[in-house]
């Protein structure tokens, strides 16, 4: 079953859906985290969380578009997208940024959030 997460930073709120599988459930277990957001190649938003995720049974890689939020594997990093970009062997889908919601993200200063949704 998919995961609603907040993301919060200054006075704004995002919200985002976690996918049901063993990298996202992993990076569940971390939360919340609190963070600054490095921008990466002017494509994406980008984070070192305290410890790698599982990667097993994952895809080998992932076509990520605006919005996205992933692991990449190699590196032990969690990036967001705010725009698309080509297919990366090593790349794990986690879930997507609710509506438009990334625009925002792509211009955040500060510490970031990410914390679950309370129900």
């Amino acid at each position: 079953m998919d995961t609603k997460l907040k993301i919060s930073f200054g006075e704004t709120q995002l919200t985002a859906t976690l996918f049901d599988n063993p990298t996202s459930r992993d990076f569940i277990s971390m939360l919340p985290i609190t963070t600054e957001l490095e921008d990466y190649a002017s494509n994406e938003k980008i984070f070192y969380p305290e410890r790698k995720l599982a990667d097993s049974g994952a895809l080998a890689g992932y076509k990520p578009s605006k919005g996205d939020i992933t692991y990449y594997a190699p590196w032990g990093d969690v990036a967001i997208f705010y725009k698309d970009f080509s297919y990366s062997t090593g790349l794990i889908s986690l879930g997507k940024i609710d509506e438009n919601g990334v625009d925002k993200l792509k211009n955040a200063d500060g510490p970031v959030t990410f914390a679950l949704m309370e129900e």
